[in-house]
């Protein structure tokens, strides 16, 4: 196991402390196998991303990462997440992007600094619905994916303004989602979708990096003839292999303790 980061007196007295405290969830072997291995197969296309919400891209990669032949890189992953429900999820992200930093903490205490919403009235008004309190909400966070600790603003965007069909949300294999716009060293689309399967739900992951916005649209901005370099979506899929792993261990007894306390 890692080193955990920096918490406060303050911190330590909060009753999630616990989950900061625990050891994190073991990664499975299989996943871990993956790190070494970039993927020949890539997601699928930024510009066919509904296929992902419909889950009609299993011609794609799934669980890896990779560069495709564009350039841009690609990270991928499934969670089974079990005893986690969809309204659990929904709740998880707005939730840990306001109140103390430990909420971010005890998903990664090895690697997660801080998150901060821009606009944490929106987010705590109880009359937004928990699904929407992420749109059009900024996060400010500081995570380390494996070249040290970062700076990444998250611009999260309604489903619609991202380019998805809407009337896939609450369909079988797309129960609910959350989707964003990273601006850091190096810009990224990224998708959460989950939908119910066994005794939980099957979370699944898209990042395509190499995408940013550009005039109010979701375009390709890495220069053409440039391609991301590997270690980039390798960091990455290590990092999400791992948090959401963690995630999957402690959100139950998190939202069962928490969901009244925004």
């Amino acid at each position: 196991m890692g080193k955990k980061v920096g918490v406060s007196k303050e911190e330590r007295a909060l009753p999630y402390f616990r989950f900061f405290a625990q050891d994190m969830a073991a990664i499975p072997d299989e996943k871990l196998k993956l790190v070494e291995a970039p993927q020949e197969i890539p997601a699928v296309p930024f510009a066919e991303r509904n296929l992902f919400l419909r889950g009609e891209d299993k011609d794609y990669c799934q669980i890896g990462y990779g560069v495709a032949a564009d350039g841009t890189g690609f990270v991928c992953n499934e969670t089974y997440m079990a005893g986690v429900t969809g309204e659990m999820l929904d709740w998880w992200f707005p939730w840990h992007s306001v109140g103390s930093d430990l909420r971010y903490k005890i998903w990664d205490p090895e690697d997660h600094y801080f998150a901060r919403a821009d606009n944490a009235e929106y987010v705590c008004d109880p009359n937004v619905p928990v699904n929407e309190k992420t749109w059009g909400v900024d996060h400010y966070i500081i995570e380390d994916v494996g070249a040290g600790p970062d700076f990444i603003k998250l611009c999260f965007k309604r489903p619609r303004d991202f380019g998805y069909d809407e009337s896939i949300i609450g369909s079988e294999l797309c129960q609910s989602l959350v989707c964003a716009i990273g601006a850091g060293n190096c810009a990224a689309a990224m998708t959460h979708k989950w939908y119910p399967y066994k005794d939980g739900v099957n979370f699944c992951s898209r990042f395509w990096i190499g995408m940013g916005v550009v005039d109010g649209k979701i375009i390709k901005t890495l220069p053409e003839g440039v391609k991301i370099p590997v270690e980039v979506p390798r960091g990455l899929f290590a990092h999400n292999i791992k948090e959401f792993s963690n995630l999957a261990a402690i959100l139950e007894e998190v939202y069962a303790e928490n969901r009244d306390n925004f």
